[in-house]
């Protein structure tokens, strides 16, 4: 996004592409350079732009100005290593910019959310994983060591069930010796941040959806068996219409 909160447009393939259409064609391209024969041009292709998507300026995956890898090993000035954040970072504490995204999306309700991982929360600092009101859930935050020194906790892991959405904040792993002999493990809190209002049923879930459209064309069948409109061809194992 822009500093105004609008997608940005790339040009590709000589179309301008934006927001749910620009993720698609970099899905696209992503499973093209690791499917593809290894000697077709459209293989060729995707492994140039999976460079984009490692470090590219405003990638969708990266998202910053640049990567700084070689400054932190070779340079001692740590203001040398900033890798800006594009301003979706920003962005994305306003609700309204939550439901900006979600509805590029096709999703629109109190229960849609956005859930984004590898991206440190400063728990130590007080940052809170839950952005845009609840709208928007990091889940990462941590639980790679070397990240544990900037993030302060070991990362999140967020549960969902019929119920609620929970997100769940670790300590630290204290090491195996303590682990053995003071029978100490990771300690876990959890924070429940929505309810649902009424259990969610499977009949309301996508797969839910799909069964029940299953169920109601097996009754049409049966009905029309029972009417008379198609009959059973035992000797050819079909249904046939009368």
């Amino acid at each position: 996004m822009d500093a105004e909160g609008q997608f940005l447009s790339f040009r590709l393939d000589g179309v301008e592409r934006s927001g749910k259409d620009f993720l698609d064609f970099a899905d696209k391209a992503a499973r093209k350079a690791y499917y593809y024969r290894p000697d077709s041009p459209e293989r060729k292709l995707g492994m140039d732009f999976l460079w984009f998507l490692w470090a590219g300026r405003n990638s969708p995956i990266f998202d910053r100005d640049r990567m700084t890898t070689f400054e932190r090993r070779l340079i001692a000035d740590e203001t040398a290593w900033a890798e800006p954040k594009n301003a979706y970072y920003t962005l994305y504490e306003d609700p309204a910019i939550c439901d900006k995204i979600l509805k590029e999306f096709g999703l629109e309700g109190p229960h849609c959310h956005i859930i984004n991982g590898h991206v440190p929360v400063k728990a130590r600092k007080g940052e809170s994983p839950i952005k845009g009101g609840g709208k928007l859930i990091v889940i990462d935050g941590g639980f790679c060591k070397a990240y544990q020194p900037t993030s302060g906790i070991a990362g999140y892991t967020l549960i969902y069930n019929s119920h609620s959405f929970r997100i769940v904040a670790h300590q630290p792993f204290v090491g195996r010796e303590r682990a053995i002999r003071e029978n100490y493990d990771i300690t876990s809190s959890t924070n429940l941040f929505e309810r649902m209002e009424v259990r969610q049923k499977i009949m309301e879930t996508d797969t839910g959806r799909e069964l029940q459209k299953r169920i109601d064309d097996l009754r049409l069948l049966l009905d029309a068996y029972r009417d008379g409109v198609v009959t059973e061809d035992s000797s050819k194992g079909r249904w046939e219409k009368v």
